[in-house]
């Protein structure tokens, strides 16, 4: 099978690793937009251009579905991505994971990105999976960036600023954004106390083998294939990628 992942930039990594193990035998095209990140601070009508940009330029690859691995883009762009590509091609987003962080019982807190953390969309996932539940967002402000710079003082800066605006109490913090899964052993640390992290990497990969119907098979032999797609040109794994977990797993 040929799964597309389309984002921005290396955020994609947690859910493409995710995909890898489940399924070793899968082809996995990665285009990222290096011409147009972050994509976040722009206008819900050009992140739509730029998550369709990033999802027609695999199509020569003959791809089976495509995931759109980014809250903002899942946000804005799955209507018109899913009015292009489907019935025939599944297309498979990103919500963040506030039903099961919230199913603990709480007190938990939801890091996202600044326009994340103040737009609707969150508002009303809290509302629905969380009611009566004690529910802290955090603007995670610069994080993102910080990761994709793979610059290890950004990051602990990113971190510590977020950390910070984080209730002591809190058991659970939802990652609200795919980057900051490539950081989350730190992102632990820096609470300084115990808290389950919550991202949805797996859960999007889950989803996507169901659209496919096709069945975890983690024993299988690696012979998935990985292309690099950057703005639409033939790339390489960017040199950031390298510096986390899930981008060394992909090599």
């Amino acid at each position: 099978m040929r799964i597309a992942l389309v984002d921005s930039g290396i955020g994609m990594l947690s859910t493409a690793a995710a995909l890898r193990a489940a399924r070793p035998d899968a082809h996995l095209i990665l285009s990222m937009d290096p011409d147009h990140m972050p994509w976040g601070p722009r206008a819900p009508e050009e992140i739509i251009g730029r998550a369709l940009a990033g999802a027609r330029a695999t199509r020569g690859f003959g791809v089976d579905a495509v995931v759109v691995p980014c809250n903002t883009a899942s946000v804005h762009g799955l209507t018109a991505l899913r009015a292009e590509f489907e019935p025939a091609i599944p297309v498979v987003g990103t919500v963040p994971p506030i039903k099961p962080a919230a199913a603990g019982g709480g007190p938990i807190a939801v890091w996202s990105t600044a326009a994340t953390t103040s737009s609707r969309y969150q508002r009303d996932l809290i509302e629905r999976f969380a009611p009566g539940i004690s529910v802290t967002p955090v603007a995670c402000v610069g994080m993102a960036e910080a990761v994709e710079s793979a610059d290890p003082g950004a990051v602990a800066g990113a971190i510590a600023y977020a950390a910070e605006r984080t209730p002591s109490g809190v058991t659970g913090v939802v990652l609200g954004c795919t980057h900051y899964d490539l950081v989350g052993d730190e992102i632990s640390a820096a609470l300084g106390h115990p808290a389950e992290l919550f991202t949805a990497a797996g859960s999007v990969a889950a989803q996507t083998l169901r659209r496919l119907g096709a069945a975890p098979a983690p024993g299988l032999a690696r012979t998935g294939t990985l292309t690099v797609l950057a703005s639409g040109r033939p790339a390489e794994l960017p040199k950031a990628a390298l510096t986390y977990p899930a981008g060394i797993a992909l090599l």
